[in-house]
């Protein structure tokens, strides 16, 4: 009979908690029905417009573990002032030097990249350019490519030789 009781008082007890919880689940969506508000997406960078002297660099065969450098110029072609706001290499591999000065029209600009190979091998990475244009965010990348050679593994090969 204790048995019967404390069952009943059990499911009593357990349906009065789905209950409340069931309530609680309707008065939380009730209050997290808002009016819609209008979310305004920023505007996708454009293309670039200045004129790059090259926008692809061969390195041809480099050394491995020596860095190399390259300098991208541009010429500001725009009517307006352009300003360079990011240079972002596309690994770590590879560092970046700019023009941190708003470049007029008519005056050039440039991007230096510096690429020091850890591996032997074919490689080509890219640099990533923001600047703003006629109040325009705009976005340019620019790669370079070349091949690793690992000239220590020539050395020791010539020190076996020997």
């Amino acid at each position: 009979m204790k048995s019967v009781k404390l069952s009943i008082i059990a499911l009593f007890v357990a349906s009065a908690s789905f209950a409340q919880v069931k309530d609680a689940k309707i008065e939380a969506s009730k209050s997290m029905q808002v009016a819609p508000v209008e979310v305004k997406t920023p505007a996708a960078p454009v293309q670039s417009a200045i004129k790059w002297d090259q926008e692809i660099h061969d390195f041809g065969d480099i050394e491995k573990g020596k860095p190399v450098t390259y300098e991208f110029t541009f010429t500001n072609t725009t009517k307006e002032t352009i300003l360079i706001t990011n240079v972002r290499p596309a690994c770590g591999c590879t560092a970046a030097n700019y023009t941190k000065t708003p470049i007029k029209p008519g005056e050039k600009g440039m991007v230096a990249a510096t690429f020091n190979a850890a591996n032997a091998g074919p490689f080509q990475k890219s640099v990533t350019i923001t600047t703003t244009e006629n109040g325009v965010e705009s976005v340019k990348t620019l790669s370079f490519k070349g091949k690793v050679i690992d000239n220590t593994a020539t050395d020791k090969k010539e020190e076996i030789k020997s």
